[in-house]
């Protein structure tokens, strides 16, 4: 694989995750948290990221081949998942922390916001592993693969870069701010799921795509 198709793989990536886009999500996501945690949400969500999307590059099809699990199934498991955010979005409930005495389970709480829906599957959705599926069985050269994985790294890098833009969000906004941009994008993630779950029913019912 020459330059210009590593460059196109990691354009094409940073498109598909859009971390600037992200943006008003992960301040939505961590409004209830303190500056150290949105810090740590911010390197565990690009971490697992990035950790899914090399799995999927080296073992990707094969997992699913192993579950029979399609990329249209996919795509509507995921935007499924999307729905349900969007749905709590909107009641202004998501990034709610019930505070109690177990520690534990409120960290477990909080790290889940990074996994889940910031990792899968916002970032590493069914467009991002769908496109790394493409790439890599067109390309599938040890060097090609090793080349391809830097592009992951080199994505998450840049995304964990621009969460840690949320603290200026956060002080031009305020609370009410974060709140009213919360029920917006709580209206536009019902939207894109939405749209991911039609694609995954046209390819799993072509006849619909006429």
């Amino acid at each position: 694989m020459d330059l210009t198709l590593y460059l196109q793989f990691f354009l094409g990536l940073v498109a598909i995750i859009n971390p600037i886009g992200l943006l008003p999500v992960f301040v939505t996501l961590t409004s209830h948290q303190t500056e150290a945690e949105r810090r740590r949400t911010a390197a565990v969500a690009n971490f697992a990221t990035v950790i899914i999307l090399v799995v999927t590059l080296f073992a990707g099809q094969a997992i699913l081949d192993m579950f029979s699990i399609s990329i249209p199934a996919f795509r509507i498991a995921g935007g499924t998942l999307i729905l349900f955010i969007a749905m709590s979005m909107l009641q202004g409930k998501l990034g709610e922390v019930k505070h109690n005495q177990a520690e534990d389970r409120e960290s477990a709480t909080k790290d889940s916001v990074a996994v889940v829906p910031l990792a899968l599957p916002l970032m590493a959705g069914p467009g991002a592993i769908s496109s790394v599926l493409v790439f890599s069985s067109q390309h599938s050269q040890p060097t090609e693969m090793v080349g391809m994985a830097l592009c992951l790294v080199t994505v998450g890098v840049l995304s964990w870069a621009v969460f840690r833009m949320a603290p200026i969000i956060f002080k031009i906004l305020g609370q009410t701010g974060i709140n009213v941009i919360t029920r917006i994008m709580g209206l536009l993630m019902l939207s894109i799921g939405i749209e991911v779950i039609a694609a995954g029913l046209k390819g799993v019912f072509p006849i619909l795509a006429n």
